[in-house]
């Protein structure tokens, strides 16, 4: 599989949360290389189905996530033919002056968001951040074509292409979290050439970033044993602590914490080794805010793991990645996936605490 080609496709597809249309359409024909069923549910996920070899029915089934959708812009006002808009998702104000956007109206537009000139505001506000609501977009086009072309509600993304970086690092939008589809497709293919007991289901969800929406309902209706989450972790980078990041290019970070059983962390911890594949371990104390801890509490309770792909720039036009990190998640999947047995469910049961000794 030439990672770097799909990532470049799924990243400049446009799927922004709720209108993930464009890249659902995507993902379904990549999911469908591979799996022996592919659908999309009421809710936009993207469900493929990879038959184990089981022969006990129903076979145990393992649920892959994650979501397809980003972060994006929706048009508010029209004023004198210029755009205001707001937030679709968590996007940071910083990072969006003099950023090159494209308006999906009636037909597709580029335009440039800018805002009034320093040179006209008052003095205390020239060093303040400027407020979403005071950005504004400009296509350049009369006002009455403006009016003609876009309406309120028309959503806007960032217009950016893959760039490759030095050593086998790239950047670009949207890898929050279409790197976890791209490693998902991986592990498909690589099931392809495996023999797996139990039933494979790659869910691209919708909705991750406006309320894990997508893994709430898919979770429900597929039901599976066991769920793991697929999602970006932040990678090191300056100005965060170490002790809040993850090492690029080091493997993927296998998350610990209340969100995660603690049987799937330690098979997780086990299949890398025995790859001697390099991973990471990702403390998460609390709420991981990522489709596991939907799964995790889903009807009766899915015993849920996390697997977070190292990134820099989070919910920026330039998030960075290691190639190799991808990649490197796909192999531990689909290894991960092969050693599943129809005993491993045993492992994952609570057993209660022996009672003590009587005196």
């Amino acid at each position: 599989m030439d990672i770097i080609s799909l990532l470049k496709n799924l990243s400049e597809t446009s799927g922004v949360s709720g209108y993930e249309d464009q890249v659902r359409e995507a993902v379904v024909e990549v999911f469908g290389r591979y799996a022996d069923e592919v659908r999309t549910d009421t809710l936009g996920n993207v469900i493929a189905l990879k038959r184990g070899t089981g022969e006990m029915e129903p076979r145990r089934s393992i649920m892959l996530a994650g979501h397809t959708d980003e972060i994006g812009l929706m048009v508010t006002q029209i004023e004198k033919g210029f755009l205001h808009f707001t937030g679709v998702g968590g996007f940071d104000p910083r990072v969006l002056l003099g950023q090159e956007v494209i308006v999906h109206g009636r037909r597709t537009l580029p335009g440039i968001i800018g805002s009034r000139p320093p040179h006209v505001l008052p003095p205390e506000e020239r060093e303040k951040t400027i407020p979403m609501d005071k950005l504004f977009i400009d296509v350049g086009l009369p006002p009455d074509e403006v009016t003609a072309l876009v309406r309120v509600g028309d959503l806007v993304t960032v217009r950016r292409e893959l760039t490759p970086l030095q050593g086998d690092f790239v950047a670009g939008k949207a890898f929050d979290d279409r790197t976890a589809v791209v490693a998902i497709a991986a592990c498909l293919e690589q099931l392809a050439g495996m023999r797996h007991a139990w039933d494979v289901y790659a869910v691209g969800t919708s909705q991750e970033e406006v309320g894990l929406r997508g893994a709430i309902t898919s979770a429900y209706g597929l039901a599976p044993d066991v769920g793991i989450a697929i999602d970006v972790t932040f990678g090191d980078q300056p100005g965060i602590p170490a002790a809040e990041t993850v090492e690029m290019n080091k493997g993927p970070a296998i998350a610990y914490g209340p969100n995660i059983h603690p049987v799937l962390y330690e098979a997780l911890v086990e299949t890398a080794k025995s790859l001697e594949l390099p991973y990471q371990v990702e403390p998460a104390p609390g709420r991981t805010g990522t489709d596991a801890w939907a799964i995790q509490v889903t009807r009766s309770g899915i015993p849920t793991a996390l697997i977070g792909i190292p990134l820099r720039n989070m919910h920026t036009s330039v998030e960075t990645v290691s190639v190799k990190d991808v990649e490197r998640t796909g192999r531990l999947l689909a290894a991960f996936i092969a050693r599943l047995d129809a005993e491993f469910m045993h492992r994952l049961a609570w057993r209660p605490a022996e009672a003590p000794e009587e005196k």
